[in-house]
């Protein structure tokens, strides 16, 4: 019993020093904030740094991540093929890729698909 006392206390002291250590390590200094900064000239900047973000492209990656879900969801209507009603089957089916292709077509309407205007 005394012996997982000593490990357990080897371990916290262990750990406390790695914590200090990265800790005392991780500050910064003036000197290192003023050389990540975007401009080292002396001069403030005239226009931000950054570029904004292009909603464009943030519908698109939506678009996409629906259809990464809907793949998803296609792949166990392989798998209960063969143990279920194939009329019940067909129309849930039928039903999905319908649904899906009317979202694809109101995007499609919309202009979220458009690439370059």
């Amino acid at each position: 019993m005394l012996i997982i006392f000593y490990i357990s206390l080897i371990l916290m002291i262990i750990s406390f020093l790695m914590m200090a250590i990265a800790s005392i390590l991780s500050k910064k200094s003036f000197f290192d904030r003023e050389k990540s900064s975007p401009f080292e000239c002396g001069f403030d900047p005239k226009t931000s740094a950054r570029l904004p973000f292009s909603l464009r492209f943030f519908l698109i990656a939506v678009i996409f991540l629906i259809f990464d879900v809907e793949i998803a969801l296609l792949l166990p209507l392989i798998l209960i093929f063969n143990i279920s009603n194939i009329f019940i089957w067909s129309l849930m089916s039928f039903m999905f890729i319908l649904i899906l292709l009317i979202g694809l077509y109101h995007e499609w309407n919309q202009g979220a698909l458009e690439w370059a205007e």
